[in-house]
C-alpha cells in the first residue's frame, strides 16, 4: 500500500474517532428550579411592586441592566447555553407573552421556588414567608402546557427532546431555608430531606416520562460558607467552624442533602437505563474557591457578600442589596458571594466551567451522546 494512502487512512480513523467522542450539541435547553438559576420569571410576574433585582445593582456586570436574575451578571445556565452555542433561555412568562422564541428551550425557574408543593408550608404554619407558590411540580405542569406547541406527536417530541438538556435545579434550597430562617433545626429538618429529595426524583421522573433524554440534576450548595447563614446563626464557639470559617454543621447538612439526593438518582437510572442523568456537584466546585480563593481571583473575599448593608459578612437583613442603606463593591469579579444568598457572575462562571468540562458532573456532560 502506497505510504501516502495508509496514512491518510489513519488519519481519517483518528478524525472519526474524535468526531464519535464529541461533545453532545443541544439545540435547546429546558431549566427548572429557583433563584439560582431564575432569568425573570419572578420579576416579570409582578409578585413584588418594587422588588430589587429589577433594578442595579442587579445585573451591572455583563448586562448592566437588571433582568431578573439574582447576581450582578450571568449564572450558570446562561454559561451552559452559552458553552453550546444556545442563546439566554427566555423566562417562561416572557414566552407565554409571545415575546420571545422558545425554539432553543425555555427557563422555568422562579425565585424563591420551593422541591415540595406550597401545601406543605401552608399545613404547617409556614406558608407566609413563601416567595412563591411556583414549587418544581407547577412549573412541571408550565412545561406540560408548552409542551403542546414544541412538537405534535410523540414521534416529534422524541426526536426534539433527544437534541435537548433538561437542568431539574438548584431547588430544594429555600425548603430548607426557609424553615431554617424561623428558627427549625437541623435536626428536624433532616427529616424532610427526603420529601424534598423525592420532590425533585419525582419531577425528574416525569420529564424522562415526557421524553426528556438528558438531564442534569445539581445537588445544594455549601449553605454554611452563605454570608446570611454565617449572620443569622452566628457562634460564639469556634469548634462551629472549619478552617475557612464556614459553619460545619449547615455544611454537613448539604451534604446530607446531596448524598440523598444522588442515591435516588442511582434509582433513577436503573427504573431509566436509556437515560443519561447527571448529578452536578454544585457543593464541591463552589467549595475550590472556598479552599483556595486567591487562586480563584477572589482576593475580596470568599464568606463576605459584594453587595450589602454592612456586618462582618456584609449582610444586614434591614439593609439587604438593593435597599436603602446597602452598597455595592466596586468590582464583583473578586468577590464570590454577591447578596449574602446569591454568587456573583465570577463564582457562577467558575462553577459552570466545572460542570461543562466534566469535573464535576457525573457521568461528565461533555460526554459522547448515548
Amino acid at each position: 500500500m502506497n505510504k501516502k494512502i495508509f496514512f491518510l487512512i489513519i488519519l481519517f480513523q483518528i478524525f472519526s474517532l474524535v468526531l464519535s467522542s464529541s461533545p453532545q450539541k443541544y439545540e435547546s435547553i429546558f431549566n427548572f428550579g429557583d433563584s439560582l438559576s431564575d432569568t425573570g420569571n419572578f420579576l416579570l410576574s409582578g409578585a413584588l411592586a418594587f422588588p430589587v433585582i429589577g433594578q442595579l445593582p442587579y445585573g451591572e456586570t455583563f448586562f448592566q441592566h437588571a433582568t431578573g436574575r439574582c447576581s450582578d451578571g450571568r449564572l450558570i445556565i446562561d454559561f451552559i447555553a452559552e458553552a453550546f452555542s444556545l442563546p439566554y433561555l427566555p423566562p417562561y412568562l416572557a414566552v407565554t407573552n409571545q415575546s420571545q422564541s422558545f425554539q432553543h428551550g425555555v427557563n422555568f425557574a422562579f425565585a424563591g421556588a420551593t422541591a415540595l408543593n406550597a401545601e406543605f408550608f401552608y399545613e404547617r404554619n409556614i406558608g407566609s414567608i413563601l416567595w412563591t407558590n411556583n414549587s418544581l411540580n407547577v412549573q412541571l405542569g408550565w412545561f406540560r402546557k408548552l409542551k403542546s406547541t414544541l412538537c405534535s406527536n410523540k414521534e416529534a417530541c422524541d426526536d426534539f427532546f433527544r437534541k435537548s438538556l433538561f437542568l431539574v435545579g438548584e431547588i430544594g434550597g429555600n425548603d430548607y431555608n426557609y424553615a431554617f430562617f424561623l428558627g427549625g433545626g437541623i435536626k428536624e429538618l433532616q427529616a424532610i430531606v427526603p420529601l424534598v429529595v423525592g420532590a425533585i426524583a419525582n419531577a425528574t421522573s416525569a420529564l424522562i416520562e415526557e421524553g426528556a433524554v438528558e438531564l442534569m440534576v445539581p445537588g445544594n450548595l455549601p449553605i454554611g460558607c452563605s454570608a446570611v447563614y454565617l449572620t443569622l446563626f452566628q457562634s460564639p464557639n469556634k469548634t462551629d467552624y472549619d478552617r475557612h470559617g464556614c459553619l460545619k454543621e449547615y455544611n454537613a447538612f448539604a451534604k446530607y442533602h446531596n448524598y440523598q439526593l444522588k442515591q435516588a438518582l442511582d434509582t433513577l437510572r436503573q427504573n431509566y437505563p436509556h437515560a443519561k442523568i447527571i448529578y452536578a456537584d454544585y457543593y464541591g466546585a463552589a467549595m475550590r474557591f472556598v479552599h483556595a480563593p486567591l487562586h480563584h481571583g477572589f482576593i475580596g473575599g470568599i464568606l463576605k457578600a459584594c453587595c450589602g448593608g454592612g456586618g462582618p459578612y456584609n449582610f444586614n437583613n434591614s439593609a439587604r442589596c438593593g435597599h436603602t442603606g446597602s452598597e455595592a463593591c466596586k468590582n464583583p469579579s473578586i468577590y464570590s458571594n454577591w447578596d449574602g444568598i446569591h454568587l456573583t457572575e465570577a463564582a457562577y462562571r467558575h462553577i459552570a466551567l466545572a460542570l461543562i468540562n466534566g469535573s464535576y458532573s457525573t457521568p461528565a456532560l461533555m460526554s459522547s451522546p448515548l
